[in-house]
């Protein structure tokens, strides 16, 4: 295997420069390192063109000049792609950087959700590095992005391995999070995401802000039951979810009700007050009226758990229920919240009459 990134301060590739990616890149290019962006939004490129790339919020405001493209003006070899594009972009994103992937090139997936397997499919095991990100950060405008919240970053190798480029890569990603560490179970931080995740997105049903979705005792069966069913095809993988920013998977897989209360009150209070009040999900639903990238995150794990011979019968409402409101079948609100919780009893009460 190849050591990728190097030589000293190789460009580093953004491909995406929206919350995720506008963060880490703004980061890297005002520490230095030689950064471009790639997105394929021409308001988003334009306006950094011109004025730069503007973060502000609880964190630090700052503006940076920094080259952003469009994908079709690429014209050169990338080392180092840090991809932070929405997961339903992956696969049509990773077909155009394998174009300009050099030699000892690899992608790096800062994004949400369990692409890595796309990427692999598309460019190949020995190309793709597993990376987790949980900072908080929304686009608002054409060049301007709040950063809302600090989070763990890590970085890890599919194979679980420790190698140079790994260690190359956590010094560059230290330029944005001085914490940035090297895991040999990036794949533990993933899943334990996707269980997290599935909680953000419950809270998008609504336009309660995440932190008053989760410390709500009526709906603390619900989270509960969402966490569960994640980590449960997360165990049937062969995968040790891992814990991180107050979320502990180990005490949803023991199903241990003081365990989980703790760490769902201790959420609520990682994301109250802070530059970021409610998820990416809602934001897409409420403000920029557009398709989410749920479907494109947690079918899979469905697909997952069908091999497995698991149901997923709350998770799998909860996707469909944000597909609903996408498409104006269903009104964002408590309501839909409450119908969820409402299946959820009634999922409780077959089982009682079962067992």
């Amino acid at each position: 295997m190849t050591d990728g990134l190097n030589k000293a301060n190789a460009r580093i590739c953004v491909w995406g420069a929206g919350a995720i990616g506008g963060i880490i890149g703004a980061h890297l290019a005002r520490a230095g390192q030689d950064t471009l962006l790639v997105d394929a939004a021409n308001d988003h490129v334009e306006q950094i063109a011109r004025k730069g790339l503007t973060i502000e919020g609880p964190n630090g405001e700052f503006s940076v000049d920094v080259p952003a493209i469009t994908p079709d003006q690429l014209n050169e070899k990338l080392d180092l792609v840090l991809l932070a594009v929405k997961s339903q972009h992956t696969a049509g994103a990773c077909s155009l950087i394998r174009q300009y992937l050099a030699p000892n090139g690899y992608i790096v997936s800062c994004q949400n959700g369990l692409n890595e397997p796309v990427i692999a499919d598309a460019v190949g095991q020995e190309r793709t590095v597993g990376a987790f990100v949980n900072f908080a950060g929304d686009y608002l405008e054409p060049g301007r992005i709040r950063y809302g919240l600090r989070g763990t970053v890590a970085i890890g190798e599919l194979h679980g391995a420790i190698t140079p480029r790994l260690e190359e890569l956590q010094r560059c990603l230290r330029l944005f999070e001085p914490d940035a560490l090297i895991s040999t179970n990036i794949m533990g931080y993933l899943w334990g995401k996707a269980a997290y995740g599935a909680i953000l997105t419950a809270s998008a049903l609504t336009h309660a802000t995440i932190a008053d979705f989760v410390a709500s005792p009526k709906r603390r069966a619900l989270l509960k039951e969402l966490a569960q069913e994640v980590l449960d095809v997360a165990l049937a993988e062969g995968v040790s979810p891992l814990g991180f920013d107050m979320f502990e998977p180990t005490a949803f897989i023991a199903r241990d009700d003081l365990a989980m209360d703790a760490s769902l009150d201790a959420l609520a209070f990682f994301n109250r007050g802070t530059g970021k009040s409610h998820s990416g999900i809602w934001r897409d639903l409420a403000v920029r009226k557009r398709k989410t990238e749920v479907a494109a995150q947690f079918r899979p794990i469905e697909q997952i758990a069908h091999r497995h011979g698991l149901q997923l019968p709350i998770f799998g409402a909860l996707v469909g229920f944000i597909e609903d409101i996408e498409d104006a079948r269903r009104d964002q609100g408590e309501g839909v919240a409450d119908e969820l919780c409402l299946r959820l009893e009634g999922l409780a009460r077959l089982n009682a009459v079962a067992n």
